[in-house]
């Protein structure tokens, strides 16, 4: 059975894009990529919002061969052999291959998702999360927080909501990025 997990990469006051919608701060050096995508190997499915989706399918056509980063065409061939779910009332087609759209967030196939899999199944953005928290199906949060304040944006966790966490790991990276893994509840 997987877990549900929401993971995101944030600034230390808590955004994952600032009041501009930049988020090009956040881009995790050599080392967190490669610890990012250690993590990322567990997830067998993405859930996206149309904007989050928007914003990861690049990955499908991440440039590779010798001159690439190590660390980034090890990524995009764990992005590409995921399954994704978006859930988008504006998108009919998937742009990228092993994605399905659907119209609406349902918890309780999101529930059945996570527990007929043998791998996790990822929350992916601040927007979709916030229905997951709600629905009571995220079981660990992960957070990633860079060493900058942007001082307002998208919040990576729901406001106007309470979520217990419990710490289940900390780790520091060279470059001042801190990693928090939670169990909620």
């Amino acid at each position: 059975m997987g877990k549900i997990v929401f993971s995101a990469l944030a600034s230390v006051d808590g955004y994952t894009v600032d009041a501009n919608g930049n988020f090009d701060w956040a881009a995790p050096d050599p080392e967190v990529h490669a610890f990012v995508n250690d993590e990322e190997r567990r997830v067998g499915t993405y859930l996206y919002g149309r904007r989050m989706y928007e914003t990861m399918r690049v990955w499908q056509t991440m440039p590779e061969g010798p001159d690439a980063p190590p660390e980034i065409t090890d990524y995009a061939d764990i992005w590409r052999s995921a399954d994704k779910i978006v859930y988008s009332s504006t998108l009919t087609d998937a742009a990228t291959p092993r994605t399905r759209i659907l119209n609406r967030f349902d918890p309780d196939a999101v529930r059945e998702l996570a527990a007929a899999s043998d791998r996790d199944v990822s929350v992916g953005g601040p927007t979709l999360a916030v229905e997951a928290f709600r629905a009571g199906l995220v079981e660990q949060v992960q957070l990633f927080l860079t060493p900058v304040a942007v001082g307002g944006g998208t919040p990576a966790l729901p406001r106007n909501l309470f979520v217990p966490l419990q710490l289940l790991e900390e780790r520091r990276f060279t470059g001042g990025t801190v990693f928090l893994r939670y169990r909620v509840g």
